[in-house]
């Protein structure tokens, strides 16, 4: 398959600029590969699809405040820092973007805050936009890290127009996030409740627990029509042995196993031994799935909806299907679904 045949006309109104009221209040649709039948439901009705002793895969990374402003010295000028990831905790060195990239160099400081107690010195160009910076600190690690947490804001993606608000910290996070370490949230998890939780767990379905820390390589365009020619970059997994029992006990019971997101799913495949069973991981993953492909573990997905030419509706492609795809995200349009991270959401069974 080719770049072109994920490409289709999004309304910019579609783009969601707030989450649902409530997280489990989004819109549901569900669809059915077998049939090719399409409903319309609330992402609460979720439940009514699943049975005792069918397992849900959730991602339980946790989203860290991952975009800081500073000024560069002499000039003063405004420079965003994104945080991609801690290289070395002991030289305090990190993997960032900047922008604009071209005022920063190797050897220039970058002051944050208003007491301009954290520096940062430039000590390596890694692309056009990345840098390598060395933060300065006179205080411990821990304090190093709080002071990050403080002066940093919630990573909302771009598209997003407006100012971050309060109330993303605790919304464009999952409530059963864990493990800090991902710039973006895995989407799909959002509209998990509280409550909805409670009653999947009272019916019986099982929750197996697994680590994608997300990185912005996540939203990276894809440049080349030729598909098997995009490389993803590298994510940290991790999954551990009781997610393995809990998944590999399913599938010998052929119970439904759900990926909520196509970070689980990614990990999902990630791991999967020669007998088509989950292994336990830790390490990184630059899976890309994209049709055709045969998928090893889980038979249902929840996802939102995605933007067009992207990794992630590649994924969902080969796992429903081009043509019904096509028509699911037809019909969402049509039905006004609202797309992208604080998007409404699917389930593919």
């Amino acid at each position: 398959m080719k770049l072109s045949h994920f490409n289709f006309e999004l309304p910019n109104e579609l783009l969601a600029e707030y989450p649902a009221e409530n997280r489990d209040e989004s819109k549901l649709m569900v669809i059915h590969r077998e049939t090719g039948k399409i409903e319309h439901k609330m992402f609460k009705d979720l439940i009514n699809y699943f049975d005792e002793g069918d397992v849900m895969v959730l991602n339980n990374t946790k989203v860290f405040p991952a975009r800081l402003y500073g000024n560069k010295e002499k000039t003063g000028a405004r420079i965003e820092v994104f945080l991609l990831r801690e290289l070395n905790e002991e030289q305090r060195l990190w993997d960032v973007l900047v922008d604009p990239a071209r005022k920063i160099r190797i050897g220039n400081k970058l002051y944050f805050g208003d007491d301009e107690t954290l520096v940062a010195e430039v000590i390596d160009n890694t692309t056009s936009r990345g840098r390598t910076l060395r933060f300065l600190y006179d205080g411990s690690y821990t304090d190093f890290r709080r002071k990050l947490k403080e002066l940093g804001e919630t990573p909302l993606p771009k598209y997003i127009k407006r100012k971050v608000e309060a109330e993303d910290e605790k919304r464009y996070q999952t409530i059963y996030a864990k493990h800090e370490g991902a710039v973006a949230a895995p989407t799909a998890g959002l509209h998990f409740s509280k409550h909805l939780l409670k009653r999947l767990e009272i019916k019986g379905i099982d929750f197996a627990e697994v680590t994608l820390h997300v990185g912005l390589g996540t939203f990276n365009p894809v440049e080349v029509e030729d598909l098997s020619k995009h490389k993803m970059d590298s994510e940290e997994l991790i999954i551990d042995e009781k997610a393995t029992e809990i998944v590999n006990s399913a599938k010998v019971k052929k119970r439904r196993i759900c990926a909520v997101g196509t970070t689980a799913m990614r990990a999902l495949e990630s791991a999967v031994s020669s007998q088509q069973t989950l292994n336990t991981f830790d390490g990184w993953t630059n899976k890309f799935v994209f049709p055709p492909y045969d998928f090893s573990i889980a038979n249902a997905m929840v996802t939102n909806f995605h933007l067009p030419k992207s990794t992630l509706l590649m994924m969902v492609s080969a796992f429903m299907g081009h043509d019904l795809m096509k028509k699911a995200y037809k019909e969402a349009i049509l039905e006004g679904y609202k797309f992208y991270s604080y998007g409404d959401a699917m389930l593919i069974i």
